[in-house]
């Protein structure tokens, strides 16, 4: 199932602070999972950025508007509790959604109000009020379209070029990877004379006893590579007395092409890489890129600060 938003997570939240008193938000993860009938793997889901896992920061999201709306307080730093206030919103999931978002609302009203008697430029709608998901899901939603729309261009501009600078940038490729190790110049370009079917090689060592033959493929989008052409190249590479093969297009492949790689069963190793996965690479690996923006989000250090004394302990 789809893991719940942080709106709706909002009503079992209360209802197991009312349940269980004040409650290291962390707590909560378990029963809440439990709930919603997650499994393991579901609660476990990362995000892509890495930056940790999507159900725990909708607990927080949630934790945090529900804060914000005086449904639930905290009596120190990390644990919360239901407020009188939030008692009265028990069972009654739809209006205690409603009364957050409007209490959301209002504070991005007063946000506006204060920035334009300053002066300065009105900031754009919420993401509160414009959708159910958090402030980091609509950042890692952002850049993952800017990611889409730079993979989209990167294949527009490669098929704008030659075929040969087609076959030089894969070798480049691969050697940024890291095939080729340690060895100076490892990637060559094979002269389109008399290829035999292999357009560059990569050294994997000093003596060259190790290497990869590629084959390139600049076709269309629309354009599939099929089994008759992997077949081609796998008879390539037993004329070159080779096993390790990487068959590069800026297309996609039919499943034929698939089918028949997974039945070489190891006697010889080839990788195919489609259109999407080798943008994926060279916006990965910075080929050709350049860093346009760092955006750098920070949190609280929590040992830093659950280590200072309560204002209790005085």
């Amino acid at each position: 199932m789809a893991l719940p938003k942080y709106d709706e997570l909002m009503p079992q939240v209360i209802h197991f602070l009312h349940q269980l008193g004040p409650t290291a938000w962390r707590k909560l993860e378990q029963p809440l999972a439990e709930s919603f009938g997650l499994s393991e793997e579901e609660v476990a889901i990362e995000y892509s950025s890495g930056n940790g896992t999507v159900f725990l920061d909708r607990i927080g999201w949630a934790l945090s508007y529900l804060s914000m709306s005086k449904l639930v307080e905290r009596p120190r730093r990390g644990v919360y509790q239901i407020t009188a206030l939030g008692r009265q919103y028990l069972g009654k999931p739809d209006e205690l959604k409603v009364f957050v978002k409007h209490k959301i609302s209002e504070r991005e009203t007063a946000k506006r109000a204060a920035k334009a008697a300053l002066g300065a430029v009105e900031p754009l709608e919420s993401a509160t009020e414009a959708s159910s998901l958090t402030p980091h899901e609509e950042l890692n939603n952002a850049a993952a379209s800017i990611r889409t729309n730079t993979y989209y261009a990167i294949i527009d501009t490669i098929l704008s070029k030659s075929s040969y600078e087609f076959e030089k940038l894969v070798v480049k490729l691969l050697d940024k990877m890291g095939y080729g190790g340690q060895v100076k110049e490892a990637g060559t370009v094979t002269k389109a004379a008399n290829d035999g079917g292999i357009d560059g090689i990569i050294k994997e060592d000093v003596l060259g006893f190790g290497r990869i033959h590629i084959q390139a493929k600049r076709y269309g989008r629309s354009s599939t590579v099929g089994r008759e052409e992997v077949q081609k190249f796998v008879g390539a590479l037993a004329v070159a007395q080779s096993n390790k093969g990487v068959l590069i297009t800026t297309s996609s492949f039919s499943k034929g092409a698939t089918q028949y790689v997974d039945s070489l069963n190891g006697s010889t190793n080839v990788v195919l890489i489609d259109g999407d996965q080798l943008a994926e690479y060279i916006y990965d690996y910075g080929l050709g890129m350049q860093t346009e923006e760092t955006i750098v989000i920070k949190k609280m250090d929590s040992d830093f600060w659950d280590a200072m004394a309560d204002a209790k302990s005085e």
